[in-house]
C-alpha cells in the first residue's frame, strides 16, 4: 500500500475508534442514543478523502523548507498527529454534509437516504407519534451539531502532539476561519436560493462566485492546504503560494460538481439526476445559464428553478436550455482557466518534490472527477 492509502486507512481506524468509543458512552446513557452513533459512522465511511490528502502531503511539502527542521522522532510524533488533524478534517466536512443536505432537501448522499431522512424512516418505521419529517429534521441538526463538536475535538487532541505552541496556535487559527468561512458561504447560498428571483440577473454570477469561493474552494481545498502547512511550521510566503494553488482549484472543485449536479450519471454520482436544478441551486452554471436567455426564456427557466418539483421532461427542458444558453461551454473553459491557473502555481512553489507529484496528482483527480 502507498502512502496515501496507508494514510486513508489510519484516518478511517481513527474514526472508527473514536464513533465506538462515543458508542459506548452513549449506549451507557440509554440505547436509543445508538442511531446517533450508527448514523455518523455510517456517512464516516469512505468518500474521496480529498481534504485529508490535501492536508497531508501540503505538511510533507512544507516540512523541507521549514525554519525550524524536526528531529526524527518529532517527525514520527507529528506524522501521527497529522492522522487526527487529517481525521477531523474529515469530521468536519461529514457534519456539513448532513447540514447540507437537510438545507437543500436533499433526499440522498453517496446512493443512501441522507441522514434527515434515516431519522424519518426511523419514525416512520417505530410507529412514534408526531411529524417524522419534524423528527428527521430535528435528529439531522442534532448529529451535525455533534459531529462538529467531535471534529474539534478530534482536532485539539491531535494538536496535542504539535512541535511548539506557535504551530498549535496558527492550526487553530486556520481552523477556527474555515470553520467561519463555510458557515458564511452555507447562508449565502440559502440566501441566493430564496432571494435571487427579487435580484438582478446581472449580478447573479458574482454572487454566485462569492458563495462558490466561501462554501466550497476556500473551505474544501485552501484551508487543508494551510492547515498542513502550518503544522510543519510553514513561513507566510508559502502559505500564501498553496492558497494559490488551492483557491482556483477550490473554484475549479465546485465548477465540477455544479455540472455533475445537471448532467452526472445518477449510477456515479449517488444522486438523482438534475438534482441542483430539483433543489433550486443558484450555482455559476445556472447565472451564466440566466444572462444567456431571452426575457421570456428566462422567465419559464427561473419559474422551473424555484418550483422545487420538476418532471423528468422538465428537467430534461432545462438541460437542453442550460447547454443552448452556451452556460455549459462557458464554465467547461472556466474550469479549464482555473485549473490551469492552480496547476502553475503549485509548479512554482518550493515545496519537496514527492508532496509536490501528489499534490498535481489530487489536484488532477479534482479537476476530471465524475461523481
Amino acid at each position: 500500500m502507498n502512502e496515501s492509502g496507508t494514510l486513508l486507512q489510519l484516518i478511517q481506524e481513527n474514526l472508527d475508534d473514536f464513533c465506538d468509543s462515543r458508542r459506548q458512552d452513549f449506549s451507557s446513557i440509554s440505547p436509543d442514543l445508538v442511531p446517533v452513533i450508527d448514523y455518523t459512522q455510517s456517512l464516516l465511511a469512505g468518500g474521496k478523502r480529498f481534504r485529508a490528502l490535501f492536508c497531508y502531503w501540503s505538511w510533507v511539502g512544507a516540512l523541507s523548507t521549514a525554519p525550524v527542521r524536526q528531529s526524527e522522532s518529532e517527525r514520527q510524533a507529528s506524522a501521527a498527529a497529522m492522522v487526527g488533524v487529517s481525521a477531523a478534517l474529515e469530521m468536519f466536512h461529514a457534519a456539513a454534509l448532513v447540514h447540507d443536505d437537510l438545507l437543500d432537501q436533499s433526499d440522498t448522499r453517496r446512493g443512501a437516504p441522507a441522514v434527515h431522512k434515516r431519522f424519518e424512516q426511523l419514525h416512520a418505521a417505530s410507529g412514534w407519534a408526531g411529524s417524522a419529517e419534524r423528527f428527521g429534521v430535528a435528529g439531522s441538526v442534532l448529529v451535525g451539531d455533534l459531529m462538529l463538536g467531535w471534529s474539534s475535538e478530534i482536532f485539539g487532541n491531535a494538536l496535542l502532539a504539535a512541535p511548539n505552541t506557535s504551530i498549535e496556535t496558527s492550526c487553530r487559527n486556520e481552523f477556527s476561519k474555515m470553520r467561519v468561512e463555510v458557515m458564511a458561504g452555507q447562508y449565502l447560498d440559502v440566501l441566493e436560493e430564496n432571494s435571487a428571483s427579487t435580484r438582478s440577473v446581472d449580478e447573479a454570477f458574482g454572487r454566485a462566485n462569492r458563495v462558490m469561493l466561501y462554501k466550497t474552494a476556500k473551505y474544501s481545498i485552501e484551508a487543508p492546504l494551510l492547515i498542513g502547512a502550518a503544522f510543519a511550521g510553514a513561513e507566510p510566503g508559502l502559505l500564501r503560494g498553496l492558497s494559490a494553488f488551492g483557491i482556483p482549484l477550490g473554484m475549479a472543485f465546485q465548477l465540477r460538481d455544479d455540472i455533475l449536479g445537471v448532467f452526472g450519471d445518477p449510477a456515479v454520482t449517488g444522486k438523482p439526476a438534475g438534482d441542483d436544478l430539483r433543489e433550486g441551486k443558484r450555482t455559476v452554471l445556472v447565472a451564466l445559464t440566466l444572462q444567456g436567455l431571452s426575457p421570456s426564456i428566462g422567465r419559464i427557466f427561473e419559474e422551473l428553478l424555484t418550483s422545487r418539483e420538476l418532471e423528468p421532461e422538465q428537467i430534461a427542458f432545462m438541460q437542453q436550455t442550460i447547454t443552448e444558453s452556451g452556460a455549459l461551454a462557458k464554465t467547461e473553459r472556466m474550469m479549464e482557466e482555473l485549473a490551469d491557473e492552480s496547476l502553475n502555481a503549485l509548479e512554482v512553489l518550493d515545496i519537496d518534490p514527492r508532496a509536490k507529484e501528489n499534490l498535481k496528482t489530487l489536484a488532477l483527480k479534482v479537476i476530471n472527477r465524475e461523481a
